[in-house]
């Protein structure tokens, strides 16, 4: 039977190395895997490519082995990608931001005093890399909304309450439970609230430093 290939969370899940495993195996584990079903190959079609068989390479993949320069060699020419990137992540750090509830920092932007309020719940920063989560309330109504442009690409959940956000020239009607993915250099912003008080959740996630903040 050939080898299903997963998409959303379940692409990214990975088993848990056991204790004594070392950081490189799993660095090398994390890489092969996210590079195969990126390209969307098969364990049997990346056995075939490599000369490695299908058992090697589910050991590889789940950092129950250590490789030796010739297999890595083998998997980075079948990847198409430098030996030196299955080592990414080895020695970085992970970094992780936790929040406890009402602890999050207030950010004052045009519409505080009338009731829009941002809480920053977190913000993680690196190389090429930045991301940030904002809880949104607004409370009162009024007749000027602050609009937004930055770069990258933010994510909108929808906790309580209604309104219609704009993005561009479309316009969309938010209700617990919704959500919007939308570009963050068209401008966007509230343009009706329906239902006060409204909740949202925004994250925003960058491809490179920038110094905005949305």
């Amino acid at each position: 039977m050939a080898d299903t290939i997963d998409h959303g969370p379940a692409a990214r899940e990975v088993d848990r190395p056991a204790a004594q495993e070392g950081r490189l195996e799993r660095a090398i584990a994390a890489q092969v895997r996210r590079i195969r079903h990126a390209s969307g190959a098969t364990l049997a079609e990346l056995a075939e490519r490599t000369g490695i068989s299908k058992p090697m390479l589910s050991k590889i993949e789940n950092a129950q082995t250590s490789c030796s320069l010739t297999t890595l060699a083998r998997l980075a020419d079948a990847l198409d990608v430098p030996v030196t990137t299955l080592f990414r992540g080895a020695d970085a750090p992970r970094e992780a931001v936790f929040t406890p509830a009402g602890a999050g920092a207030r950010i004052v932007a045009r519409g505080t005093r009338v009731g829009h309020d941002y809480t920053l719940l977190g913000a993680l920063r690196g190389p090429h890399k930045r991301m940030e989560a904002h809880l949104v309330t607004l409370t009162e109504r009024s007749e000027e909304f602050p609009l937004f442009e930055h770069p990258g690409t933010e994510l909108l959940y929808m906790l309580e309450g209604e309104m219609v956000y704009g993005h561009g020239d479309s316009s969309y009607t938010m209700r617990p439970g919704d959500a919007l993915q939308l570009d963050g250099e068209g401008t966007h912003g509230p343009q009706a609230l329906v239902q006060l008080p409204i909740r949202f959740l925004s994250v925003v996630a960058y491809g490179e430093m920038h110094d905005q903040v949305p």
